[in-house]
C-alpha cells in the first residue's frame, strides 16, 4: 500500500514536508507542493482520511436529529441540509428519532466523545437549557429554543400566523379551524405549570394555555397564539384538532376528517400541508356526492364549496401541499435558506470551538513555560477555568429567564404566502 513515504521519496522531499502539504498545516512553496501532488497522482496515493481527522481532532460529521423522514416537510429539509453541508465538506448522519428510541442521547454521547463535530436538533426534546448548555460541543437547534448561547434557527411563524390571520378576517370568515401538533408540547418541559391543561382543546383554553410561552422550547408556539390572539380580536371563533404524533402521516388524514366532521359550520381551516390537502380531497368529495344526489331533484343540499363557503390554508408550502387535487393557498416555508442558514451557524460554533481550543492550548502552554512557581501556576490556570464557569452561571437556569433573549437572538427566515384556488 502506498503511504507517505513513498511520496516522499518520488517527490524528493523530506515526509514532514509531504505532510505538511496533505493536511495543509503549514507553508509550502508551490513548486514543492506541485512536485508532491504530481508523485500522488503517479503512485495513486489516497490521504488516510481518519488519519487526517484524528490529527486534526476533527471528523467532518455533523449529526441532524428529526421527528421522522416520513414527514415531508422534514424530508425535504433534510434533503437541502445534506445538500449545504456537502457544499462545505461536511457530511450529515441522520437520526429520526421515532424510529431510534435513544437517538438524541446516543448523538449527544457521540458529540461529546469527538465521534462528530457537531449536531443540529431538529426534533422534539423536553431537556432544560442547563442540560444543552453543559454539553460544551457545537449545537444548533432548528424551529426550537434550546437555551441562552445556542444558536437557534427559525421561521418567522408570527410573520406567518400575521398573514393567515389578515387573509381570512378580511374575507369574513367567523370560525376558523386549527389542525397542528398536540398541545401538551407546547408547554413540554418538565416542571410545566400549565401541562395540566396540555389536552385541553376549548376555544378558551387556545388561548389562555399559550398565553406564557416560557416553559415551551417550540417557537411554533408563537405562531399559534399571533393566530388566535388576530382572530379573538377580530371576533373570531377558534378551535383546534391536534395530531397527536407528525410520525404517522395517517394521522394528519384523521384530524382533517374530525375537522371536517366536528365543526360544519367552519368557514375556514388552517393546517400542515398533509391536512389542508386532505380537507381540499374531503370537500371535494362532498361536493361529488352531493352534486350526484342532487342529480334530477330540485332540491339542493348544505355542502362547503372551496372556496366560497369553506377557505383552507396549508402551512408549510411542501410537495404534499401539490395532492389536493386544487392549488393550495399556502404560507410557505423556505426551507433552503433555513438549512443554509443552520449550516453558517455550525461552521461558526466549530471555529468558534477551535478558538477556543487554540486558545486553551496557549495557555496552557503559557503556563508550563512560565518561571512562577508551582502555587502561582495553578492560580493562573484555574483563573481561565473559573473564568467559564462564571460564564456558565450567568447563563439562566430556566425558559422563562431566557424566553426574551433567546428569542431575540434567534434567526428568523421570512415565510411567504402564496395564493391559490382554496381562499377568497
Amino acid at each position: 500500500m502506498v503511504g507517505m513515504r513513498d511520496v516522499a521519496r518520488k517527490a524528493g522531499v523530506s515526509l514532514s514536508t509531504v505532510s505538511l502539504a496533505v493536511n495543509g498545516t503549514g507553508y509550502v512553496a508551490d513548486a514543492t507542493r506541485e512536485r508532491i501532488e504530481a508523485a500522488m497522482a503517479e503512485l495513486n496515493y489516497v490521504p488516510n482520511e481518519l488519519a487526517r481527522n484524528l490529527f486534526r481532532g476533527r471528523t467532518n460529521l455533523i449529526g441532524v436529529t428529526i421527528p421522522t423522514v416520513a414527514h415531508p416537510f422534514f424530508a425535504q429539509l433534510t434533503a437541502a441540509l445534506q445538500r449545504h453541508l456537502h457544499d462545505v465538506g461536511l457530511r450529515m448522519m441522520l437520526c429520526s428519532t421515532a424510529d431510534q428510541e435513544r437517538g438524541e442521547s446516543e448523538y449527544i454521547d457521540m458529540l461529546k466523545r469527538q465521534m462528530m463535530d457537531g449536531i443540529i436538533i431538529g426534533s422534539h426534546t423536553n431537556q432544560r437549557p442547563e442540560y444543552w448548555q453543559g454539553i460544551g460541543r457545537p449545537v444548533v437547534a432548528f424551529d426550537r429554543f434550546l437555551g441562552e448561547g445556542i444558536s437557534s434557527v427559525c421561521s418567522d411563524h408570527v410573520q406567518g400566523a400575521h398573514l393567515a390571520a389578515r387573509l381570512l378576517i378580511d374575507s369574513g370568515v367567523r370560525h376558523v379551524v386549527e389542525i397542528g401538533g398536540p398541545r401538551s408540547q407546547f408547554h413540554d418541559l418538565a416542571g410545566s405549570s400549565n401541562a395540566g391543561d396540555a389536552d385541553d382543546e376549548s376555544f378558551a383554553s387556545v388561548l389562555s394555555a399559550t398565553m406564557d410561552a416560557d416553559d415551551t422550547t417550540f417557537p411554533t408556539v408563537r405562531y399559534h397564539l399571533t393566530f388566535e390572539r388576530d382572530l379573538a380580536e377580530a371576533g373570531v371563533r377558534c378551535d383546534y384538532v391536534a395530531v397527536d404524533h407528525v410520525s404517522d402521516p395517517s394521522l394528519f388524514e384523521k384530524a382533517a376528517e374530525d375537522a371536517i366532521r366536528r365543526f360544519p359550520d367552519a368557514d375556514a381551516i388552517i393546517a400542515p400541508d398533509l391536512a389542508a390537502a386532505h380537507c381540499v380531497r374531503l370537500a371535494l368529495r362532498e361536493e361529488r356526492v352531493a352534486a350526484a344526489a342532487a342529480a334530477g331533484s330540485s332540491v339542493s343540499g348544505s355542502v362547503r364549496r372551496i372556496p366560497d363557503d369553506l377557505q383552507i390554508i396549508a402551512y408549510d408550502g411542501t410537495t404534499a401541499a401539490e395532492l389536493a387535487g386544487m392549488t393550495l393557498t399556502v404560507i410557505r416555508q423556505d426551507l433552503d435558506a433555513i438549512a443554509a442558514k443552520l449550516v453558517e451557524r455550525m461552521r461558526e460554533a466549530i471555529a468558534a470551538e477551535n478558538d477556543a481550543d487554540s486558545h486553551g492550548k496557549r495557555e496552557r502552554s503559557s503556563v508550563s513555560a512560565s518561571e512562577s512557581g508551582a502555587v502561582g501556576s495553578e492560580s493562573d490556570v484555574s483563573g481561565v477555568d473559573s473564568g467559564a464557569t462564571a460564564t456558565a452561571a450567568e447563563r439562566p437556569g430556566s425558559l422563562s429567564e431566557a424566553s426574551s433573549s433567546v428569542a431575540a437572538s434567534c434567526d428568523l427566515i421570512p415565510v411567504t404566502l402564496v395564493r391559490g384556488e382554496t381562499t377568497r
